[in-house]
């Protein structure tokens, strides 16, 4: 959200310094022929399921806030520690004070008893299916920033169409050629501002999102057949991204 609204911020302070008005640029056909229009056909190039999906996303990629895979080794750890000297079901009573669904969910298969094989097919199925899932919202966004500009020259030819109607009123044509190219502006604007930007987001978010699930897949593999927890350790932070690696050993 702060990369974005700084862009909006940094064109429209271009436009001022260049003599330019902001309110010239909000006009109501072009916004919503462009925004409007590039939403539709971003919608009609998948299914139903895969806009709502999408549009649901939207405040996760603006607002969310991403839990460093490095964050859940030492409560891993911790479990492990547990198992290996109070048992399995020892760990039931430390699951309230965990705020990783993925992590508990585990946890929670291990203690009852579902067998090792079985248990890291079914976190794995649940990695994939987000992978899925988030690959056809950000693949939404990234088909609307594809749009966006063709959608954008449509909206200029129509108005220039227009303006070839009324070149009997010679001074109105300055207004209404600057008005056309409005819509190419929001198209181009809107495709390499937002609807990219988003999109790009959603693909990064998910891929550590998902890094950190099958991070706590290899810690719960690792709980289950009782591995020492200095091992564990050394295991999964084997497993963190470079740059949380780089952090752990600052």
């Amino acid at each position: 959200m702060l990369g974005i609204g700084a862009a909006l911020g940094v064109i429209m302070l271009a436009n001022i310094l260049e003599g330019g008005s902001p309110a010239s640029l909000f006009l109501l056909p072009p916004l919503l022929l462009v925004f409007g229009g590039t939403l539709m056909v971003s919608v009609a190039g998948g299914t139903l399921a895969d806009a709502k999906n999408a549009i649901k996303s939207v405040k996760h990629a603006l607002t969310g806030k991403i839990a460093t895979s490095a964050d859940v080794v030492p409560v891993i750890v911790e479990l492990s520690d547990s198992a290996r000297r109070e048992g399995m079901l020892a760990l039931e009573g430390k699951l309230e004070s965990i705020d990783d669904p993925f992590l508990v969910k585990g946890v929670t298969l291990a203690v009852d008893g579902i067998d090792p094989d079985e248990l890291r097919e079914i976190m794995e199925y649940e990695v994939h299916a987000k992978k899925a899932t988030d690959k056809h919202s950000a693949k939404f966004f990234t088909d609307a920033g594809g749009y966006a500009p063709t959608i954008g020259i449509v909206g200029t030819v129509m108005s220039l169409v227009h303006v070839l109607e009324n070149l009997s009123k010679p001074d109105e044509l300055g207004h209404m050629i600057a008005a056309a190219f409005l819509a190419t502006l929001w198209g181009v604007l809107s495709a390499n501002v937002l609807w990219l930007p988003i999109a790009a987001r959603l693909k990064r978010m998910s891929e550590l999102e998902c890094t950190r699930m099958e991070i706590v897949i290899e810690g719960v593999a690792a709980i289950q057949a009782g591995a020492n927890p200095r091992v564990v350790a050394q295991k999964l932070r084997s497993l963190l991204p470079p740059q949380e690696q780089l952090d752990e050993a600052a």
